[in-house]
């Protein structure tokens, strides 16, 4: 610390000293930010450079339009392979950021100096961003930089010494802001002084850090600052000494080296090259943070960003926005809180030292007055506010692939716009605007470019609703890129996916969801492809549980196609198809399972049970009798009766059995009597245990089979039977699973089935005369129809004469 705060001697003309101008800073840093933009007012020099790839210089201009927002950054992509991408951010509190608008805004020139992206994209791993993270001052190199001044200083938290040496010094207003800055600090020799001392100060240190580890950088280190030092003689030559650099602090000691220009090119020749295009694309504060993986991250960029732009007053300004932020969340947050957690912060920085509250002590105060010493409201501070969730935003004239142009025209015209905070957004099908929405999102997804996920429970083909949660995220703008490759717009893109995809599939059920994936997106045109594909593999197809596996989403697609105005005709031969092969084929595929095989069995069942359902409408109920495979029967009927079949299987394994009997009950095709017989048989004292209890277990186990047995108590006097004459040596191997069968019932039903096994639901087993409590032998009519009037009244019917 006492190295930083020490000033040299006043400068000389304009405030510069000979030669170049190298700022070494910390990269997302205000401290540094501030830093730059009053040495830039005190030097006034007549070129930038600014670390970036040399690529960029073309798209300088674009920062003097106010469309441009930070948080942006530059994106590279290779041409020939979009997915091989790099993005270098800049958030308005960089400092880079800052050299860049002070030069544009003044006419000064400016050049970006590091490495080509060209060389960077051929050298990096294809995986987005690793190229752009490796140049950093805090983590980029071997050794980090900031770790070692701290320790040297005696402090062991490097991003608190960082923060009071540099950070919370003076806080100066943001550039065009009429505000005064804050009045210096007589402590702060460096708000005294020379607005060049702290880069000086931090050039000796890298030097001594550089001269003591050997340039222990990243092993690209010193062909990058050959590149940057020929690009500085480039500048030198035209514009003489008045050029500024603006780069990070570790590579200072490298810039002002004595080179050859002959040494410099000898580390540059031969190097791989790829062709590129560069562009601005939004960036997040999110992803400016460290744990989103960003090699240069920073902990806290919203508070970063706060104290950047807070003229006055920080820690005040910020209780006031986390008092906001609370009560909008429901906590009861007064004026007098945020009196009190501002004289907290300020006494925890006198007691320990610090110049200014920082984070670590507004966090204290905010935890212990505004959040009543709960982490849990804390969190939704640290999330919000001291991350965030700002986007920036990027002006039309940047350059763009078409699909990207057109993904942004469909977002104006459909508004939604992207954002980067999760949002919940939820459309009613039956409107135009929601719709074309919908079919934007999944049309997406298919590419690749997941800005919305269904969300969980709510969202699907099932309903004229549809829920999505939508966050847009800055490497999405690569995943746009890739997408490219497809067509110029979001549905030819989409379509010719589709159609590469329906070709290369490994699986019917692929195929099958790829199938209703186009629907959704309303990709007609990709249909044929696709269900040509489905057709041709179907009928290769032998496996019933691949069958199985396929036929939900047809059905699903056919029964749901007409909400969004689709034409489904075409796929109705082929769910026709397939649910014919699964009711022929899956009777002998039920045979002789082990428990693991079995239960995906039953799994199976119930999705092709619910996906028939939707095929069609039921003809008259089946007979007991009625032969499921022949004769001209709809579609239902013949399930009906392989599930018959199923259920009297001896062979089949006893949870599809019980699962089977429960889909009968529960449509309606077997009656009590009936149930009651196959109850019976699956717990008879010859049937083993272990198969009685897989039975029970498919039979009354999930949603419903609880209340099953307190509504028929005579299945409970069978079940209670049953378990009575369970040998001791059997049951410690049954317990597992019915503990699982009866553990998922809520606890009324619970409740209520140990009330009537304690009365003695035997008293309603077949044969007995005792009467049931609150059961009839038949169902009573008359009592049955005086409800009807109430029911036609709550449903807004007219009741028939």
């Amino acid at each position: 610390m006492t190295a930083l705060a020490t000033a040299p001697a006043p400068a000389d003309h304009r405030g510069r000293r000979p030669g170049p101008l190298l700022l070494g800073v910390r990269h997302h840093g205000p401290g540094s930010a501030r830093g730059v933009l009053a040495a830039l007012e005190a030097t006034r020099p007549d070129a930038v450079l600014i670390e970036g790839p040399a690529e960029a210089d073309g798209l300088v201009a674009l920062a003097a339009d106010p469309g441009l927002r930070p948080p942006v950054a530059l994106l590279a992509h290779a041409v020939d392979d979009p997915g091989r991408a790099a993005f270098w951010p800049f958030a308005a509190f960089s400092p880079e950021w800052a050299a860049l608008r002070w030069a544009v805004d003044r006419g000064v020139p400016v050049r970006f100096v590091d490495l080509p992206a060209a060389h960077t994209l051929a050298a990096a791993d294809p995986s987005w961003g690793e190229a752009g993270d490796e140049d950093e001052f805090d983590g980029g190199a071997r050794i980090d930089p900031l770790a070692e001044l701290a320790r040297a200083a005696g402090h062991e938290d490097p991003e608190r010494w960082w923060e009071d040496v540099v950070e919370l010094r003076g806080a100066a207003a943001p550039p065009g802001s009429h505000a005064p800055p804050d009045p210096p600090d007589a402590r702060d020799p460096l708000a005294v002084f020379d607005p060049l001392a702290v880069f000086d100060a931090l050039a000796d240190a890298m030097a001594a850090l550089r001269e003591r580890h050997g340039d222990g950088g990243h092993p690209r280190d010193a062909v990058r600052e050959a590149h940057m030092r020929l690009r500085l003689r480039e500048a030198r030559k035209e514009f003489g000494d008045a050029v500024a650099v603006v780069c990070g602090a570790w590579h200072v000691p490298a810039l002002a080296r004595r080179t050859t220009v002959t040494a410099d090119r000898a580390l540059l020749r031969g190097l791989p090259r790829v062709k590129t295009e560069l562009t601005w694309v939004p960036w997040t504060h999110r992803r400016l943070a460290r744990r989103s993986g960003y090699g240069a991250g920073i902990e806290s960029p919203g508070w970063y960003a706060h104290l950047h732009s807070a003229p006055d007053r920080p820690v005040e300004r910020w209780m006031t926005e986390v008092a906001g932020l609370l009560r909008g969340a429901g906590h009861p947050v007064s004026p007098a809180h945020v009196i009190e957690a501002v004289r907290l912060a300020e006494g925890l920085a006198a007691l320990r030292g610090r110049p200014r509250p920082g984070l670590d002590e507004t966090t204290d105060a905010v935890r212990a007055v505004l959040c009543d010493g709960s982490d849990v409201p804390l969190a939704l501070v640290r999330d919000r506010l001291v991350v965030g969730d700002v986007l920036g935003e990027v002006p039309a004239a940047a350059p763009a692939v078409p699909l990207q142009r057109d993904l942004d025209r469909l977002q104006r015209s459909l508004r939604l716009k992207p954002r980067a905070e999760e949002r919940e957004l939820d459309l009613d099908l039956r409107g135009e605007t929601d719709a074309a929405r919908s079919r934007l999102l999944h049309r997406l997804r298919l590419l690749g470019v997941d800005w919305g996920e269904p969300a969980a429970g709510r969202a699907g083909t099932g309903t004229f609703r549809e829920s999505w949660r939508l966050r847009w995220q800055p490497e999405l703008h690569v995943r746009v890129a890739e997408a490219g490759v497809w067509g110029t717009t979001v549905e030819a893109a989409a379509t010719a996916r589709a159609a590469s995809h329906a070709r290369a599939a490994d699986s019917l059920g692929e195929i099958t969801a790829l199938a209703e994936r186009c629907l959704l997106g309303g990709l007609g045109d990709a249909l044929p492809a696709v269900l040509g594909a489905l057709a041709d593999r179907a009928a290769l197809d032998t496996d019933v549980a691949h069958l199985a596996d396929a036929l939900p989403a047809l059905a699903r697609s056919l029964r749901y196609g007409d909400v969004r105005g689709t034409d489904t005709g075409a796929l109705a031969d082929v769910a026709a198809g397939l649910a014919e092969r699964i009711c022929v084929g899956l009777p002998p595929a039920c045979a002789h399972l082990d428990p693991d095989a079995a239960a995906r069995m039953r799994a199976r069942l119930e999705t092709v049970h619910t996906a028939i359902g939707l095929l069609g409408p039921r003809t008259p109920d089946p007979t007991p009798e009625a032969d499921p495979l022949p004769g001209p029967v709809g579609l239902p009927d013949r399930w009906a009766g392989v599930l018959r079949r199923l259920a009297g299987g001896e062979r089949v394994a006893g949870e599809v059995r019980g699962r089977a009997a429960r889909l009968l009950v529960d449509e309606g095709w077997n009656g009590g009597e009936e149930t009651a017989r196959l109850m019976g048989l699956a717990l008879s004292p010859g049937a083993p245990a272990a198969d009685a209890a897989a039975w029970t277990e498919g039979f009354v186990g999930g949603t419903g089979g609880g209340l099953l047995l307190v509504h028929d108590e005579r299945l409970l006097a069978l079940l209670d039977d049953w378990l009575a004459r369970v040998p001791a040596e059997a049951f410690t191997d049954v317990l597992p699973l019915l503990r699982r069968t009866f553990g998922g019932y809520e606890p009324g039903v619970r409740r209520a089935l140990g009330e009537l096994v304690a009365r003695g639901p035997g008293a309603a087993a077949p044969g007995s005369a005792a009467p049931v409590p609150g059961f009839a032998d038949a169902l009573d009519g008359a009592r049955a129809d005086a409800v009807l009037p109430l029911l036609h009244l709550v449903l807004g019917q007219e009741a028939p004469a």
